[in-house]
């Protein structure tokens, strides 16, 4: 049995990765902004890092990605991992993104590579865009609207399951045989809005349907939902790469390392149906 720290246990990765651990007899640590509720709840803000010393206290290995809602991602997670040297931690596995390997000045690039440099063991995973943003991120217009309004084209992405991607963190952070690499995770089929639509029409019983919209009219509703204006230009700007096409590719690696296949989308949308039922 290992000391696991899980970092963001709170979110839609997170939360599937602590009960896969906790199942298999580790230790597991979870990490809040909110005062603990549990023995298991260590308090850490990553903005000013108060908490992080003891959040690593004892841990031998650690699941770190950046909250939503930041830019400065290496600002908030290099700090991180310069405690997790200086605690003794053995490994980290880190989650980026999809591409964040395409440009060596963007933060979450800064952070694969300081990672790299730390002399710990690790492994990073970069999965595609998550299965769950239909009902969370883009729910409100299938709610309202029965309509995915997104400023993407006609371009397919090989959307992942987020369980998916716990059980391959949970695989990663309990073997050795993968250290020092980096996968990217998809899904096993590339789909576009369309077809996703359709997808949730058939789960639900609705009539789905995607609409594309401006770029300009996507910051609007971003903005209206409160996120920050620099978080929600990033998001236009990684939705232009799922445009032009960069989100398609499909690669073996959830299987390769967790031995079963990822799931569907159609899977996908009947395990949550009942989210776009009104």
């Amino acid at each position: 049995m290992s000391k696991i720290l899980v970092i963001g246990a709170n979110g839609t990765v997170g939360t599937e990765l602590v009960r896969l651990l906790s199942d298999q007899g580790h230790d597991v640590v979870r990490t809040t902004s909110r005062a603990p509720a549990t023995a298991q709840d260590v308090h850490l803000n990553l903005v000013t890092g108060e908490g992080l010393a003891a959040a690593f206290a004892g841990v031998e290995a650690a699941f770190l990605l950046s909250p939503p809602g930041y830019t400065n991602q290496n600002e908030l997670l290099n700090p991180v991992i310069d405690q997790a040297v200086a605690s003794g931690v053995q490994k980290i596995v880190l989650m980026t993104a999809m591409g964040a390997n395409a440009d060596e000045a963007a933060p979450l690039r800064k952070v694969e590579r300081h990672l790299e440099k730390s002399g710990l063991a690790y492994t990073i995973i970069r999965p595609n865009w998550f299965m769950q943003n239909f009902h969370t991120f883009w729910i409100q217009g299938i709610l309202e609207q029965g309509k995915i309004l997104l400023p993407v084209g006609k371009a397919k992405g090989s959307f992942i399951d987020a369980r998916d991607i716990a059980a391959v963190a949970a695989s990663l952070l309990t073997r050795n045989d993968l250290d020092n690499q980096e996968f990217d995770l998809t899904g096993g089929e590339a789909l576009d809005h369309d077809e996703a639509a359709a997808l949730l029409s058939n789960a639900t019983g609705r009539t789905i349907v995607y609409e594309e919209v401006s770029e300009g009219a996507m910051v609007a509703q971003l903005l209206a939902a409160g996120l920050p204006q620099d978080y929600a230009h990033f998001l236009i700007t990684i939705l232009g790469f799922f445009k032009a096409g960069y989100s398609e590719a499909i690669t073996p690696a959830v299987e390769a390392i967790t031995g079963a296949k990822p799931r569907t989308f159609a899977a996908y949308a009947q395990d949550f149906k009942d989210a776009w039922k009104v």
